[in-house]
């Protein structure tokens, strides 16, 4: 075969294999990126794309969350590991419910949390305050909340989930990710071993779409 024609199939073939759809709950890794479709019922479409890019829809559902990002083994800490910064862009276009959020787990203790920096109709998790941290030139809100017998990376649990919310919507810019769990533990919130920081797009009995135009997870 011709070696230009052969380059040619080559690059195709590569194209071809570099976006792939999911509709149903699914991990994987791409790259250098972990992905990961969860919804419990409803209608899901996620295309993941190179570089941690990815465009997502959902309606009818009760919860669903798609995300790409970085996973980790549960062996360290997160004071154990680089500094980790999300550098994003999204375009991001709820319909009821949702957030747009960094988001993950740690273990010993389990724990979910969520860095959200934007939402849909309702700002979560609502309650009150439990103080407030500046990070990145932004206002936070921080939260607990408790999940009773709950879905969680390791089956039907009982945990508590961390929040910093940020007091106004922004869907572009940086998430300094380490410097949240730095306040939470000030604050006494000590966070478990790393599992996965991811950014995430998150919907709620509602619908809507998002285009990840840019989410790259950067180590210092």
């Amino acid at each position: 075969m011709n070696k230009k024609l052969l380059s040619l199939i080559l690059v195709l073939i590569s194209s071809i294999n570099a976006e792939f759809l999911l509709t149903s709950n699914k991990i994987g890794t791409v790259g250098d990126y972990s992905y990961e479709l969860w919804k419990d019922r409803g209608e899901t479409y996620m295309t993941v794309k190179d570089n941690g890019k990815f465009s997502c829809s959902w309606s009818n559902i009760n919860n669903a969350l798609f995300r790409i990002g970085k996973k980790w083994d549960c062996t360290k800490l997160w004071n154990q590991l680089p500094t980790i910064k999300v550098k994003y862009e999204v375009d991001y276009r709820p319909n009821g419910n949702s957030y747009l959020c960094v988001y993950g787990w740690t273990r010993d203790p389990l724990i979910e949390y969520y860095i959200v920096n934007s939402w849909g109709t309702w700002r979560p998790p609502g309650g009150q305050s439990r103080g407030t941290i500046v990070i990145d030139s932004a206002t936070y809100d921080v939260y607990v909340t408790d999940r009773i017998n709950q879905p969680s990376i390791d089956g039907t649990r009982t945990f508590k989930q961390y929040w910093s919310v940020n007091r106004n919507k922004k869907t572009k810019g940086t998430i300094s990710v380490t410097r949240h769990f730095e306040q939470w533990t000030k604050m006494g919130l000590n966070l478990g071993k790393m599992y996965e920081a991811s950014l995430t797009v998150e919907g709620y009995q509602s619908s809507g779409s998002a285009e990840v135009k840019q989410n790259d997870i950067v180590y210092s």
